[in-house]
């Protein structure tokens, strides 16, 4: 009976060691949990901010594009302006000499006027959406293309007075002033 004794009593060791071992990684096991737990919520934590910090970019890139597009507009209006000036003063002087002159020069006035008005207002709805933009109050736009140069033939109709629009035959310089005279 000597024999089963220390038998029973080794089967007891070897089972009381594979308990505490049982035990050990279930309590690393339950350590290991909490710690995943814990990456996961760090994890959520750095994509949120990460989230933040690209939408606070983009809306710092988009804000940097609209306001590239006001200084062209700016600079565009700056150029505008001295050539209309510079076409009504001279439509004007030749009103002396050809009557139908001064309408042109009152139709120059008048686009000069409109395209003033219309260009304060687009500046200020630019820095409307700049605004916006900034506080996180609008809709990021899909694309901003500033690089591209505006179009250098401008295919829109301007709507001169009949008498300016040229049809059929072009009239040379010569023949101009020979009616005049």
């Amino acid at each position: 009976m000597f024999g089963k004794k220390t038998l029973v009593d080794n089967l007891g060791r070897d089972l009381d060691r594979a308990r505490d071992k049982r035990n050990v990684l279930a309590s690393k096991r339950d350590a290991f949990a909490s710690d995943v737990t814990t990456l996961d919520a760090q994890i959520a934590e750095l994509e949120t901010r990460l989230s933040e910090e690209k939408d606070r970019r983009e809306r710092e890139h988009v804000e940097g594009q609209i306001e590239e597009i006001k200084k062209r507009v700016k600079d565009a209006a700056t150029a505008f302006a001295p050539g209309i000036a510079g076409l009504c003063d001279a439509t004007e002087a030749a009103g002396a000499v050809v009557p139908e002159a001064c309408e042109l020069n009152i139709f120059l006035r008048s686009v000069a006027t409109e395209v003033d008005n219309v260009i304060d207002s687009l500046l200020r709805e630019l820095q409307r959406q700049t605004e916006a933009v900034c506080a996180g109050h609008a809709a990021l736009p899909q694309s901003l293309n500033t690089a591209s140069e505006p179009p250098k033939n401008n295919d829109r109709l301007l709507l001169l007075p009949a008498w300016l629009r040229r049809e059929g035959k072009k009239e040379s310089t010569e023949d101009r002033l020979n009616k005049a005279a």
